[in-house]
């Protein structure tokens, strides 16, 4: 046999056998530069049936052990690959975790910050006037030997600091009970609601208030379908997204509250305000615990933050957008039937403004307690 390269440029090799018959073969020095496994097998096969007929030469016993060497060679190098890409998913995996751990000990710090400055606040305010009913007492004592003021004027400062303490004190307590709420992990209890009922009762709840700082309400409900859903946490949801945009507002200005049919068995519930917006900076972590866009004592920076943890319990999504001056979009996304971990809001037809939807039951009794939870947490 005798071996010939003239198609090695293509990559082939000839092998040529006593009787005139010529094999071609992938040329073992183009594979490699590839980086190919299979051909050094090829190429043992093809001459070991040239073997067989005796059509080798010393040249074909060296090409025969130079493919099954080339083949053991690039079996190892395989191995060792695969041991490499081992080792690198596990560093991978290992850095992933390391990387969780790290953003959950950051949230966990911006979390103990918010609550240090949101506590620290009412605390330093309880104890300047603390010191001023100190020092008022100290003033009507002195009034009584003949050296200090008169004792009303005293007695009213210290009424006055009395009552500014009792705001700050329950201004704490909102805070903590907005921290509970945050915590609970509550797992929705589902009946049959009417979405458009749900959301008029929250809208007929702020009105009032809206109109005293001259706020228009405008109510577009679509026709939506009666489903199952937890109808004292859609309505904290609804009375959380309410107050953030009249805060925002901070008097003037409208709400346009919308309710729709989304994708097939899903609605949505649409909060739209013409206030100054959201920074861009601020929109992909508004949702986080205590970020608020709202000035020191309007708000903690929580009733957001909530509102996720529930809409995400009842199996929904809930989406903000604040075009540039055209104030914040808040849309909550729900399933109509509630499942293991998830729940829906969606109701009964109510057309047009100013229209809620005809009443199909009144609310319940937790749902009263709920509201007035969920207005604390906003």
């Amino acid at each position: 046999m005798a071996g010939s390269h003239d198609d090695a440029g293509r990559g082939r090799h000839r092998v040529g056998h006593r009787d005139g018959h010529r094999a071609s073969l992938l040329d073992p020095t183009g594979p490699l530069r590839a980086g190919g496994f299979v051909w050094p097998c090829l190429l043992g096969a093809a001459l070991f049936l040239c073997w067989a007929e005796d059509a080798l030469t010393l040249g074909g016993y060296l090409a025969l052990g130079l493919a099954l060497l080339s083949g053991l060679g690039c079996w190892i190098a395989a191995r060792r690959g695969e041991r490499a890409l081992a080792r690198a998913r596990a560093e991978s995996d290992e850095l992933g975790e390391q990387l969780v751990q790290s953003q959950k000990m950051a949230a966990l710090g911006e979390l103990a910050a918010g609550i240090a400055h949101e506590i620290n606040n009412p605390l330093a305010i309880i104890g300047q006037e603390a010191e001023l009913v100190r020092l008022a007492a100290l003033g009507g004592q002195a009034e009584s030997s003949g050296q200090g003021r008169p004792a009303d004027a005293a007695a009213a400062e210290i009424a006055d600091s009395l009552d500014q303490i009792a705001v700050q004190i329950e201004r704490c307590a909102a805070i903590t009970h907005k921290m509970l709420d945050f915590a609970r992990a509550r797992t929705p209890v589902c009946q049959p609601a009417d979405c458009n009922r749900l959301v008029e009762d929250m809208v007929g709840l702020v009105e009032r208030e809206a109109e005293k700082q001259g706020t228009k309400i405008v109510r577009m409900y679509g026709e939506l379908p009666r489903v199952v859903t937890d109808p004292p946490l859609v309505r904290q949801v609804v009375l959380n997204l309410l107050n953030n945009a009249m805060q925002a507002l901070g008097g003037g200005g409208a709400i346009f509250v919308t309710t729709r049919a989304a994708a097939p068995g899903r609605i949505a519930v649409e909060v739209r305000d013409t206030g100054p917006g959201i920074p861009p900076q601020m929109l992909d972590k508004i949702f986080n615990p205590f970020v608020t866009t709202k000035a020191p004592g309007q708000g903690t920076g929580l009733g957001l933050a909530i509102s996720q943890r529930i809409v995400t319990a009842l199996g929904g999504t809930i989406a903000v957008s604040s075009p540039p001056g055209r104030g914040a979009v808040f849309v909550v996304k729900l399933p109509a039937v509630c499942a293991p971990q998830d729940a829906a809001t969606t109701g009964a037809a109510g057309k047009g403004e100013g229209q809620g939807g005809p009443p199909d039951a009144p609310p319940d009794a937790s749902g009263a307690s709920d509201v007035r939870d969920a207005n604390l947490s906003a």
